[in-house]
């Protein structure tokens, strides 16, 4: 499951991104974003940091080691989390349309749904403004670094050397750490799912011991229990909650493929029925997309962060930093959402 949805963007995202790269365009881009990114208190080059996070995390916080002054590469380290990767996409698009689309006319769904998906994107990259920001006049203050750059000309690409780049030095290598990652959390999940304590599994018992804080959120249990166990692969936050859903919601005992065993649904109908039978409304639909913006990293980019930084302390500050900025953004569009309701 890991591997078809993560190679497919990934084939695409990081053989383009490769390919500016080779034309000499991306250090244009860095040096005229400069002046925007140093008002943040971060460095021009963390533009393309972030870019390449767009494709994957970890890659994103590898590629910070373009950037020279420690203080504002640590800042490009600990804010690349809001670059939405491309082990989120599917979660943020499969919500939006389902929930999202659904309220525009048909012809307007698909326009409606990539717009509230995009949106989601552009506040990821407000929050990496704010928390640069943040971060460079607390824990991070400093002296903004000049940036000079002699910029290279524009060059035709090289197709064999950014194939090879782009195929073996980024994408295979993420890939292998992330089936890595995800290997152990299959585990998890079905052991969960399978193991019983007085007639109801560990599962079950978890989803309703995290129900009441999933419902302050605007969530529920299965979601957050989703993300728990999603870890190490973002990939697997939609089969794990719709194989939750099924185990925690009596009237889809017929549904799934069994206890512990992750499963899609091929149509975006009967998934919206399975969800809506969850306990899902658009409330819950909105809150994920932000959720799943804003909560910590994979484990892939967490041991990366760790390898890239030496530091317990600003790996752990990169991984709870968005899940902080998560909870309380989610808590109050649960608020206020309701506040309006009544």
């Amino acid at each position: 499951w890991v591997i078809s949805v993560m190679l497919p963007p990934m084939a695409i995202f990081f053989p383009l991104f490769t390919l500016l790269e080779d034309f000499g365009y991306l250090p244009r881009v860095a040096f005229n974003l400069d002046s925007m990114f140093k008002k943040a208190g971060a460095h021009g080059k963390q533009a393309l940091t972030m870019c390449m996070g767009f494709g994957c995390n970890a890659a994103g916080v590898v590629s910070t080691r373009i950037i020279d002054s420690p203080r504002e590469r640590l800042i490009a380290i600990i804010t690349n989390n809001f670059s939405l990767c491309n082990g989120r996409w599917p979660t943020q698009i499969l919500v939006a349309t389902i929930f999202i689309g659904a309220l525009a006319p048909p012809h307007l769904g698909g326009v409606v749904s990539a717009a509230a998906v995009v949106s989601i994107a552009l506040l990821g990259v407000l929050m990496m403004f704010l928390s640069s920001w943040i971060l460079s006049r607390t824990v991070l203050r400093g002296e903004a670094a000049s940036f000079s750059l002699e910029l290279p000309p524009y060059r035709p690409p090289r197709l064999l050397q950014t194939l090879y780049t782009s195929i073996i030095d980024r994408t295979l290598i993420v890939l292998w750490r992330a089936v890595v990652f995800a290997i152990p959390a299959g585990a998890v999940i079905w052991l969960i799912s399978n193991v019983t304590i007085g007639g109801g599994s560990v599962a079950e018992y978890s989803v309703q011991w995290l129900e009441p804080l999933g419902l302050l959120l605007g969530l529920n249990g299965v979601i957050l229990l989703a993300y728990v166990v999603a870890i190490p692969a973002n990939e697997i936050v939609i089969p794990t909650i719709l194989m939750m859903t099924v185990l925690v919601t009596p009237e889809l005992a017929d549904q799934g493929a069994g206890a512990g065993v992750m499963f899609e649904e091929d149509s975006l109908v009967t998934t919206g029925a399975l969800l809506h039978a969850g306990g899902w409304t658009l409330l819950t639909a909105v809150n994920l997309m932000l959720f799943s913006l804003l909560h910590n990293p994979c484990s892939t980019t967490i041991y990366t962060i760790y390898k890239e930084t030496r530091s317990i302390k600003w790996t752990a500050l990169a991984t709870t930093l968005p899940v902080f900025m998560g909870v309380i953004v989610c808590f109050l569009v649960a608020q206020i959402w309701r506040l309006a309701a009544v």
